[in-house]
């Protein structure tokens, strides 16, 4: 039912060369060459530039692997949900941050999971900015990401509310005090998110907000893994600032200490995003209550 070119369209253009395409499609190089040039025929358009340094989408072309992604997954998602039908069954695709990764969230996908032998979870993990775009192309189901929705084309619904903390190991001198400065974090040794991170956007722009810079921190470390962030925390190597709910387990088995700052309110949503056209709402509400639950548990 899918037309083959668009396959052929999207490993050429994967692959920037129609030999390599062939090859990943099992197919010989002037098959594939013949189909590009069907599409580019129907299409009224030129799709490639040929070149020495390999293939390259033209604007047209461009537009027309955005729309075959989404084709695909279209397709994709059609052919699942008849099968889900059949079956009983759901499978549901959810994209999460590398926040969510580290907080309740994944707890709270798998006792959903668990809870109805009829749901089947798969979790993809990326930044907000590819999960936004992976939603579009109805590569995924569900998005839950932190911060305000930013795009109208979607529906969303509050899972939860959060702020960023000050994060110590339960040693550090800052452990005892029931609140950091400002001047007290910089003359720490923080290991920060990096800075294309939500969590580092937001604290940097709350500085920014008070006349303040990153630069006057002395950050020695930025790393992307949370779970790394909080191991090297616990091993007295910095401090941090992360969301208060990425450290609910090591706060309530005393791993780790959190602590509001001074001056600095950073608080943000965890919002459930899905596509307008998204039918499984009974599916949204049992995740919404799970994940309530299961937060509960650690406050």
């Amino acid at each position: 039912m899918l037309d083959s070119n668009m396959d052929t369209l999207l490993a050429a253009a994967e692959c920037r060369n129609f030999t390599r395409a062939a090859r990943q499609l099992s197919l010989t190089q002037p098959a594939v060459s013949h189909q590009i040039q069907r599409l580019e025929e129907e299409l009224g358009a030129p799709l490639f530039l040929r070149g020495s340094g390999g293939l390259k989408l033209t604007p047209q072309g461009e537009i027309t692997v955005k729309y075959a992604k989404r084709f695909k997954a279209l397709y994709g998602k059609m052919r699942t949900e008849i099968e889900n039908f059949e079956r009983g069954t759901t499978r549901l695709r959810v994209g999460i941050t590398h926040t969510s990764e580290s907080n309740v969230t994944t707890e709270a996908l798998a006792r959903c999971s668990s809870q109805n032998n009829n749901l089947t979870i798969t979790i993809i993990t990326d930044t907000i900015k590819k999960l936004y775009e992976m939603l579009g192309e109805y590569e995924i189901d569900v998005a839950i990401v932190e911060g305000p929705q930013s795009d109208r084309d979607f529906c969303s619904l509050m899972l939860d509310t959060d702020h960023l903390v000050c994060v110590t190991s339960p040693g550090s001198p800052l452990a005892s005090k029931g609140m950091v400065t400002l001047e007290m974090l910089k003359s720490e040794r923080m290991i920060l998110r990096l800075p294309s991170s939500a969590t580092r956007a937001l604290f940097e722009s709350t500085l920014s907000s008070i006349n303040e810079s990153i630069d006057s921190f002395n950050i020695v470390l930025e790393v992307d893994n949370i779970a790394t962030i909080k191991d090297l925390i616990r091993k007295d190597m910095g401090v941090s600032i992360l969301p208060r709910s990425a450290c609910l387990d090591e706060l309530r088995k005393g791993k780790l200490a959190a602590l509001p700052i001074e001056n600095l309110t950073m608080a943000r949503e965890t919002r459930l995003v899905y596509n307008r056209d998204f039918t499984n709402l009974d599916i949204l509400g049992e995740i919404t209550r799970t994940y309530q639950q299961t937060a509960r548990a650690y406050r």
